[in-house]
């Protein structure tokens, strides 16, 4: 299990040992959908510093697709996946050859890293992740990493790049979690508005409660906005993370541990980690089914953190595997919490309500286990 991070405040960034930088669409292009370059080498430049300084940077870029419209004659982002993936096709050479060019003047070498969701849906592809990042990091190299937009398809993707980004925090181990847009921060409403205020810090989901979030920018080059980044935060910060909501603009201010943006911070109880492999089952794994379970194994899973057992499931539905992931659900269908199931769904139906004992009795000592072990379950948030 990771350490927690040795990051607690915002003035502890200017220090941080590794930092995960996200930066969105908007913040790398032009209204006509082109990379501008300035913009890019402005950011770059306090990037490189970072690490020319000792820091470890890993930077989570969205900008392909966006990048990928002028030369193709589009006038905004198409809706069709063919189309996006066209344009992430072009568009992600690019991107990065710009970064390429942009890091070379402080030289630094970046190194490309392309996930789709299944790099981290499965356990195998999140270990080779793993590995590739932080080696990656021990050369010298800057990661830059995106999703990979061009073989994606709608079921398979992460949905924005925020979210790839709290993933890769906790894959890497980051200290924290920089996501920069073209916001300087959260505000109580939509900073138009007048009489928005920043919100400085946020301290849990009560100091959220009253805030109106808004959406993607209209400038139609991204896919987030400010709703995506309140997620991602709050992955990032269950995984003992904290994170930074600002704009581009103030990224030197950022990671110089200033007072600006929103502040996510991460509470006590949560500064001991969650494993990857929690982290994974609770924020990137798509369960391929669910068990039902009776009032007696929720209490015993949600309250003693039990195993799973075979008398304790009522019903199942889906097609799974022994190994994936599985949601646990109480009678009324709430999810309780996400494991990875010791049977298929073929085996299970006849299993039903029975003892594990009885089980190896019928079939043999294999089948005296859990169908869920305490050691592969997360419980889910109520």
């Amino acid at each position: 299990m990771s350490t927690a991070s040795t990051v607690t405040r915002r003035e502890d960034l200017a220090g941080a040992r590794r930092v995960v930088v996200k930066v969105g669409s908007s913040s790398l292009t032009t209204a006509a959908g082109g990379l501008d370059g300035s913009r890019l080498d402005a950011l770059v430049d306090v990037l490189a510093k970072r690490r020319v300084d000792g820091g470890d940077v890993v930077l989570v870029s969205s900008g392909a697709i966006a990048a990928g419209l002028a030369p193709l004659g589009l006038r905004k982002r198409p809706r069709d996946l063919a189309s996006q993936q066209a344009a992430a096709s072009v568009g992600q050479g690019l991107l990065l050859a710009e970064y390429t060019r942009a890091f070379a003047h402080a030289g630094l070498t970046v190194g490309q890293v392309l996930l789709t969701e299944q790099d981290v849906v499965r356990r195998t592809h999140y270990g080779n992740a793993q590995r590739t990042l932080e080696r990656l990091l021990s050369l010298g190299v800057v990661p830059v990493v995106n999703e990979n937009d061009t073989v994606a398809t709608h079921e398979i993707r992460f949905g924005d790049n925020d979210r790839l980004a709290a993933l890769v925090a906790h894959l890497v181990r980051a200290d924290a979690l920089v996501l920069l847009s073209d916001v300087d921060a959260l505000y109580d409403a939509p900073p138009s508005r007048p009489g928005a205020r920043r919100l400085s810090t946020v301290r849990g989901p009560e100091d959220l409660a009253e805030v109106t979030v808004g959406s993607a920018g209209a400038a139609g080059v991204g896919t987030g906005g400010m709703t995506t980044k309140v997620e991602a935060a709050g992955i990032a910060v269950a995984a003992g993370v904290p994170t930074l909501v600002t704009s581009a603009a103030l990224a030197h201010e950022a990671l110089a541990g200033q007072d600006v943006g929103t502040w996510f911070t991460v509470p006590a109880a949560r500064r001991s980690r969650r494993s990857t492999r929690q982290l994974w089952l609770a924020h990137a794994a798509a369960p391929a089914g669910r068990l039902v379970l009776d009032e007696g194994a929720v209490r015993a899973v949600r309250t003693n953190r039990s195993s799973l057992l075979p008398a304790g499931v009522v019903g199942l539905s889906g097609r799974f595997r022994a190994g994936d992931p599985v949601d646990l659900v109480d009678g009324n269908g709430h999810a309780v919490a996400r494991g990875l199931v010791n049977y298929s769904s073929e085996e299970l139906p006849d299993m039903l309500g029975r003892s594990t004992r009885e089980l190896a009795r019928q079939w043999g000592p294999a089948y005296e286990r859990e169908v869920v072990h305490r050691d592969h379950l997360v419980l889910l948030a109520r």
